[in-house]
């Protein structure tokens, strides 16, 4: 089987549609049902997502196709009981022998789940091959939250693995700054700070904007061991849903960004002038998805524990919400401030973080805040930022 994507000559309802993951069997036709449920998804189901998204969501859907396909299974094989399900086999295999992360298996069944509702509601199956539990959330903002009491029912299929059950994923301040100390390459460390000191996703470190640095010497309103509030725009740089953003940049590291840019980004072997990305590669090409995961791999075999991207962007909500729950002289509600700076769509995905924390109390957690504000001086640069902020 091979995953393709489609140039602009595949045309949809009279639009081009560069991008579509196109799953192709071994005979080069369109491999059904996974063809048939893409093109649902993302182009008949009316709701936008983007491109990104959509590479996302094929290398998913083309995962569980090509494991059926390497083993010999079929997507609607029979099976005794739900739990030798060719689904839950998959899951398995995920779980014990590549040893994914829960999050990374959840996000992965959660796509292949809907593929069999869908398949349920076409008639294609008589029933999905898992069960399913009735979970509630509550605080939910929707039309009929006077009816409902701000409560929302939703079916969970018992496949979902704890996400939590494990120790949390992201790095104490002293690995932060091992990991910072190993890194020889100012591209690479400053890839590493937007993420583990802004709390950017790795997309938005490669793509962040040459535009959007500046020197803050020559703003007089900027202060030394301040945060510079920075507007990331989604017509500059790649970020998810397209959803523009305010973040907070420590003075120190725009100061770096600037030098950076000035006296290191040219001096690369091919010229620079077209790029608008501020971070380039040794070739003078913008960073992509896997040259970032490699850099942050081979850092991790140097120091000797594993580092990632995602793991960089959990240290950052880990930190700072541990610092500003230590600290109430800054004036501000630690779970919105983290959720605006990592541009989540609801404070429910950032309250994750919250299970994570709760098993750091007392003066375990005293001493993370005080590791990572030596390492960053986070406190201080809150502190003469926002404490003069009416909550």
């Amino acid at each position: 089987m091979r995953l393709l994507f489609s140039t602009s000559d595949f045309v949809y309802a009279g639009r081009p549609r560069p991008g579509f993951p196109l799953i192709l069997s071994d005979e080069m036709t369109p491999a059904e049902p996974f063809h048939s449920y893409l093109r649902w998804i993302l182009l008949e189901r009316g709701k936008a997502l983007d491109l990104k998204t959509w590479e996302t969501y094929g290398r998913i859907v083309w995962d569980f196709a090509r494991y059926l396909h390497a083993n010999d299974f079929t997507w609607n094989q029979s099976y005794e009981s739900k739990g030798q399900s060719v689904i839950t086999v998959y899951r398995d295999w995920q779980s014990f022998d590549l040893r994914l992360q829960s999050s990374t298996i959840n996000r992965r069944i959660r796509l292949i789940a809907n593929l069999y509702r869908w398949a349920v509601r076409r008639g294609m199956l008589v029933e999905v091959p898992f069960s399913s539990s009735e979970v509630t959330s509550h605080g939910i903002a929707h039309d009929l939250v006077h009816v409902t009491d701000g409560e929302q029912v939703s079916n969970k299929p018992v496949l979902i693995l704890d996400e939590w059950d494990k120790e949390p994923v992201f790095l104490t301040a002293t690995q932060v700054s091992l990991a910072r100390a190993a890194i020889r390459s100012t591209a690479h460390r400053l890839l590493f700070d937007l993420m583990a000191r802004v709390g950017l996703r790795s997309v938005e470190a490669r793509t962040f904007p040459l535009a959007s640095v500046f020197d803050p010497a020559t703003k007089p309103h900027l202060r030394p061991g301040t945060m510079i509030r920075v507007h990331l725009d989604p017509h500059q740089m790649d970020i998810k849903l397209d959803k523009s953003r305010w973040v907070d940049v420590p003075y120190s590291l725009m100061e770096e960004m600037h030098a950076y840019a000035q006296f290191e980004r040219n001096r690369h072997v091919v010229s620079t002038r077209e790029q608008k990305t501020l971070l380039l590669t040794v070739c003078g090409n913008p960073f992509g998805k896997e040259s970032v995961h490699k850099v942050m791999s081979d850092l991790g075999r140097k120091v000797g524990f594993p580092i990632g991207a995602l793991m960089l962007r959990h240290s950052y909500a880990v930190h700072t919400l541990l610092l500003l729950r230590e600290q109430p002289k800054i004036r501000m509600e630690p779970l919105i401030y983290v959720r605006d700076q990592l541009g989540h769509k609801s404070v429910l995905m950032t309250m994750v973080y919250l299970d994570q924390i709760e098993r750091i109390t007392g003066r375990e957690a005293l001493a993370v805040v005080e590791e990572f504000d030596h390492l960053y001086d986070a406190t201080s640069a809150l502190l003469a930022t926002y404490t003069s902020m009416v909550t």
